[in-house]
């Protein structure tokens, strides 16, 4: 299954977008959202995944966007929702001369334990509820471990 940029990873760069700001640390990240595929170029977020974030007060205005090569040369870490996503963005980043980023699944700072974030694109309202809390938790730790 191949990521979109609509479901998961919007919820992600919102909700640490938020920590990193109510840190006060937002300035020393550059946050943002891609797919591996470019289906969804342009689109905004899923509906019920902007609806999920908005019941915890957040907004975003991402766009969706297709991860390019200039991004493993930018980015300090690329974090991933699940193992097709791993791996393809591992097969990518072999294939750029001087990819300095870190991949890694999101779910790998879960305190929980819940490595993969499941797509909760066929789901219900409950699967964007629980992809938000794992990326919460998750977000948390990521950010305590960088700062």
């Amino acid at each position: 299954e191949a990521s979109r940029n609509i479901c998961r990873s919007p919820i992600a760069e919102a909700v640490f977008r938020k920590m990193a700001t109510d840190a006060g640390v937002v300035d020393k990240w550059v946050i943002d959202s891609g797919a591996t595929t470019d289906w969804n170029t342009g689109s905004s977020p899923d509906a019920r995944g902007l609806a999920c974030l908005r019941t915890h007060g957040i907004e975003t205005k991402h766009r969706a966007r297709q991860v390019t090569k200039e991004d493993f040369m930018s980015f300090d870490y690329i974090l991933c929702m699940d193992e097709s996503n791993l791996s393809d963005l591992k097969k990518k980043a072999n294939s750029v001369k001087n990819s300095k980023a870190k991949i890694e699944l999101l779910g790998s700072y879960d305190p929980e334990k819940q490595l993969i974030i499941k797509d909760p694109y066929y789901g219900h309202e409950e699967d964007f509820e629980n992809v938000y809390e794992q990326c919460v938790r998750c977000c948390k730790v990521f950010l305590e471990n960088n700062s």
